[in-house]
């Protein structure tokens, strides 16, 4: 595999392309199946796969082996953000639903600076007149929304960059910056309620699905979902007035 990277390097051999594009589809099959995980009902299992096949041929022609990445690393970042690129520019989610997103990421903001700590289910649920029920449902129903806002934003801030390409990169300034960004997130993640931080760990560093996640922890994969969705919402309020 690595004598057909330098051929690929340079002859940029079309034949060779395909190879590469074939050799790791599978990789798009995986990105697109987490973010299906994510997202339920709201768009089609091949429609995430054809966005990632763009991020898959761009993460292609643009890697460079030299800089001691793994191309596997490289190749899932640029996918996952040819699937986002592609959903928020067709604006596949009702505006009612990203409303009630940005109406709870409100809630939680005032209430927890109010509080000067993260806010229980209980407080929240008082905060809308709600039983803590019903405000769980509401949390899930914006479920899918957060998640893609959350990875906008992280995408738009470059908030953890394993390989980039601009000739800048490599900076004294772009070093310290990234540094920092690094560490707001890792922050962040650390002052989030213990059961939030355990799912957020298990689905983004250990790479579990909502179902292994719920087994592990002895909770259904509805309640997985509330979890992580109430994460992202910290998560965006934070890294919002971080990277402000």
């Amino acid at each position: 595999m690595t004598n057909l990277w330098e051929e690929y390097a340079k002859t940029k051999a079309a034949n060779i392309r395909e190879e590469l594009i074939l050799k790791y589809t599978y990789l798009v099959k995986y990105v697109a199946g987490r973010l299906y995980a994510s997202y339920g009902n709201n768009v089609e299992f091949d429609d995430l796969v054809s966005y990632g096949i763009f991020g898959l041929i761009d993460a292609i022609d643009k890697y460079d082996a030299a800089r001691g990445v793994k191309f596997e690393t490289y190749a899932q970042l640029r996918i996952r953000g040819s699937i986002i690129d592609q959903l928020r520019e067709i604006d596949w989610l009702p505006r009612s639903v990203r409303q009630k997103s940005k109406e709870l990421e409100k809630a939680y903001n005032e209430l927890e600076n109010k509080l000067g700590r993260p806010a229980t289910d209980e407080e929240m649920a008082d905060s809308f007149c709600l039983s803590v029920e019903n405000f769980q449902k509401k949390i899930q129903n914006v479920a899918t929304y957060s998640i893609v806002s959350l990875d906008d934003l992280l995408e738009q801030k470059r908030e953890v960059i394993i390989y980039e390409e601009d000739k800048h990169s490599d900076t004294p300034e772009s070093v310290v910056e990234n540094k920092e960004m690094g560490e707001i997130l890792t922050d962040t993640i650390s002052a989030l309620p213990e059961k939030e931080k355990k799912v957020v760990s298990l689905y983004y560093y250990n790479e579990l699905t909502y179902k292994e996640i719920g087994k592990l922890l002895n909770i259904s994969e509805s309640r997985v979902s509330q979890l992580h969705t109430k994460a992202i919402i910290r998560l965006k309020n934070k890294l919002s007035l971080a990277f402000e």
